[in-house]
């Protein structure tokens, strides 16, 4: 089954809590972006947040460092709850050193990839990571559409975990809605964050139903 990932970054981040509370009987864990302003434009959250809403949700924190210099942070991040902690190839010149290190914090290890960014560049440590993160937008800001593009990207990165086992998660970012979920998920998408699609949403919880049932058809 796909698993369906809210992103919190298209939240009300005045009513978090509440706003985690609407999906959370019905999603299957949340995404968490941060971003520096440096790697990307936007400034997010930090170790603070991420611990609050550990406190605040049984689901599995799905976290998102889009940031440079990530293994300063690591540490913090995975005393603040997160079950994944995915870094950028692209600012990682150590990159098996970096997953190492997530991995000995007792926290699953994910690679994110920008939409130029070139699936090669993990290809030497696909046995080392338990989630690949393809993003399907320019990564920054939500709202986004969908590059078609990177449709063919899953479907290559898809053959190329078939091999492997276990197998990583693959997991799509940027642009999904309820118009093209399913042929995300076909092409080999396990789980699929969308954030303006649910908590734009008037009601979130209804949202993630009718993601479902999209996926289910």
């Amino acid at each position: 089954m796909v698993k369906i990932a809210p992103s919190v970054l298209s939240a009300d981040f005045a009513a978090l809590g509440d706003e985690i509370a609407k999906v959370e009987p019905v999603a299957d864990l949340l995404h968490v972006d941060v971003m520096d302003g440096h790697f990307v434009p936007t400034l997010t959250i930090g170790p603070v947040v991420v611990e609050a809403m550990h406190r605040r949700t049984h689901l599995p924190l799905d976290v998102h460092l889009m940031i440079q210099h990530p293994d300063r942070y690591l540490a913090a991040f995975a005393k603040a709850g997160a079950a994944y902690l995915t870094v950028h190839a692209e600012v990682c010149p150590h990159l098996h050193r970096t997953l190492q290190q997530i991995r000995e914090l007792g926290v699953k290890a994910g690679v994110a990839l920008n939409p130029s960014t070139s699936l090669h560049a993990v290809e030497q440590v696909l046995d080392q990571v338990d989630l690949i993160l393809l993003l399907s937008v320019n990564p920054g800001f939500g709202g986004q559409e969908f590059i078609p593009f990177v449709l063919k990207k899953v479907e290559e990165m898809h053959r190329w975990l078939e091999r492997l086992n276990p197998r990583p998660e693959l997991e799509v970012d940027g642009g999904i809605k309820l118009e093209n979920c399913r042929d995300i998920a076909r092409a080999g998408a396990t789980i699929l964050v969308a954030g303006s699609a649910i908590f734009g949403n008037t009601d979130a919880r209804a949202a993630v139903t009718q993601f479902r049932e999209a996926l289910a058809k």
